[in-house]
Parts: structure tokens; sequence; C-alpha cells
């Protein structure tokens, strides 16, 4: 059973991470952090050492969302080839996954975080690298199973796929207009039948 300090550095987590994840690290507030947990500034520091902690924690706690989601997705499948559509699958709805709490945590921290917080950067690049290295892991899976072509690539099809939506993550964002993300997951899956799947 959890403590009333372990709930409140809860509630708080939970409270401000849509905060941070919509006005970024510098965007955002003590009062902006105040008025949402309607907590007393001190309330704040006496659970976290300083708003840097918290933006961590933040990113940390809508990152686990979007993990969570993809693990759920991808559980299903139990081929190489499966996992991978599953993947796009879930990018197809991704933007309206994501939107309650602000967007892809990824893309919204790395971009306010790159010159200006080194630790909340540092851990983008970590969560980045972990989900290209599952993607080629899944690649290099499906190869030694033979069903997709030996000559690929893992690690570089793993940066392509994540690139790819990424960019058009970025796009629906600033258009506000989820074909961006639809139209990028028919050219993955066209890459995944033509140029992974062995015929």
């Amino acid at each position: 059973m959890s403590t009333k300090a372990e709930r409140t550095t809860q509630y708080i987590i939970e409270t401000v991470a849509p905060v941070f994840n919509k006005r970024g690290y510098i965007g955002t507030t003590m009062s902006d952090i105040t008025d949402a947990t309607g907590l007393t500034k001190g309330a704040i520091y006496g659970n976290f050492k300083n708003k840097e902690e918290l933006a961590l924690a933040a990113f940390n706690y809508n990152l686990k969302k979007v993990t969570g989601a993809i693990k759920s997705k991808i559980e299903t499948a139990e081929t190489p080839l499966g996992q991978l559509k599953a993947l796009v699958d879930f990018y197809r709805s991704y933007h309206e996954f994501t939107i309650s709490f602000g967007g892809c945590p990824i893309l919204n921290v790395g971009v306010d975080a790159n010159h200006h917080n080194p630790q909340l950067m540092e851990r983008v690049v970590q969560v980045v690298q972990k989900l290209q290295a599952y993607i080629a892991g899944v690649v290099s899976e499906g190869i030694a199973e033979g069903v997709f072509y030996s000559d690929v690539n893992p690690v570089q099809f793993a940066r392509k796929f994540f690139s790819l939506f990424e960019g058009a993550i970025f796009m629906t964002m600033t258009m506000n207009n989820s074909q961006y993300i639809l139209d990028m997951t028919e050219v993955v899956d066209k890459i995944i039948d033509n140029e992974l799947c062995v015929k």
C-alpha cells in the first residue's frame, strides 16, 4: 500500500505530465504547476528537488503511456512480420491516442530539450535507441527465420522506419491533420511488403 507522500508524488506527476508535454520544459512555469495541481510551491519542492527532476518524471510517465500501448498492440502478434504490421497499425491512430496529453512526448521533448536540457535530451536519445533496437531485433528475427531478405540491414531499416513515422507525426501535429500519418502507414506497409518480405 502506498504512503500519502507516494500518492502525492504520483498525483503531481500525473497532473503536470500533459502540461510539460504541451508547453515544454522552458514554457512550463512554477505557476503552471501549482495551478494545475492546486498545491503550493513548497509542496511541489517537498516531493521533487527541482523542476528538472519533475520534468523528467513527467516525460517518463507520458512515455510509459505510449510504450504500454505499443506493447499491448504487438504482443498479440506471433511473428516478426505480424509485430511490424502491428506497430504500423498502432501509428495509424497515434495522433488521436496522444492528443489528449499533448501529442508525441518523444517528438515534443526531443525538440524542446535539444540545446536546453541535457538530462532530458539524454533520456529522449535513450528511448529512441531502445525503440530502434526493438525494431532492428524484430527484423533480425525475421531474417533468421527466412521470412525477410537476408541482405536487409536491420539497424538501417529500424532508423528508416522510426524516422518516417516521427516525420509524419511532426507534420500531423503541425498541420493538425492525421492524413500525414495515414499516408505514411501506407508507404511503410509497401516497404515491408516489397523490400523486406521474401516473396
